[in-house]
């Protein structure tokens, strides 16, 4: 069976609108993404159901924590049977690997992913925060510290994809968001690229929303960007 390149972010504020579109859309062509605000007005009775649609979920809630509180969070979230989680690479090493860990001894271990450097920052918003050097180099460390701590792989811009790809090897898993179509709206992403460029670039799975999730027809919008992405 393929493995489908696209998650769709399921960025509604409830679990009926999430559900409707889930229905129009084909899990041989995607997987799906439950965020924050949706995962909070819904709970994990969502994942269930999107289970029952045959759809993969990478549930994103970039667990940030101490690191037992981390542990036993992802510990929770795998029970849940999701494909994939992921924790915020800033939280440090020890948190890391305790998030390793507890993945490790759960029955059905799903891949855990960490988030480096959020696609809406640019190097003025990493200097309010006191992280030094660009957003590239941040991304860079953050990957490298992920890595070394034995996580499957890491969120990045796809416009860090060529130069962690090349850092990191062909099997660290690369999870981009802020692809947008040609001739889609930026929004509030700042470091974007279009999905023929990002695979092209190293990433294995493009996190899109609004293209889809806007769209007239989701399904077709869908199925033009796997077209794009595979005629690249």
């Amino acid at each position: 069976m393929s493995d489908p390149q696209i998650i769709v972010a399921l960025d509604y504020p409830d679990a009926e609108s999430a559900l409707a579109l889930v229905a129009r859309l084909d899990p041989k062509l995607c997987k799906v993404k439950v965020g924050k605000e949706l995962y909070t007005a819904a709970g994990p009775q969502l994942i269930d159901n999107i289970n029952k649609f045959g759809f993969p979920v990478f549930l994103d809630l970039k667990y940030h924590d101490i690191p037992n509180t981390v542990a036993a969070a992802c510990a929770a979230a795998a029970a849940l049977g999701v494909w994939m989680l992921n924790v915020h690479a800033l939280g440090g090493r020890a948190m890391l690997r305790a998030a390793r860990e507890a993945i490790g001894k759960t029955a059905r271990p799903p891949k855990l992913i960490a988030v480096t450097l959020l696609t809406s920052m640019g190097a003025g918003d990493m200097a309010d925060v006191g992280l030094g050097g660009n957003p590239r180099e941040a991304v860079a460390r953050l990957a490298r510290l992920a890595q070394e701590c034995g996580l499957d792989g890491v969120v990045c811009s796809p416009q860090e994809a060529a130069a962690l790809r090349k850092q990191c090897g062909k099997d660290f898993k690369l999870v981009t968001p802020g692809v947008r179509p040609a001739g889609s709206a930026q929004n509030d992403q700042q470091r974007v690229a279009t999905p023929r460029q990002a695979i092209a670039d190293g990433a294995d799975y493009l996190v899109i929303g609004r293209p889809i999730t806007g769209a007239s027809d989701p399904l077709e919008a869908l199925r033009r960007i796997g077209a794009e992405i595979a005629n690249g």
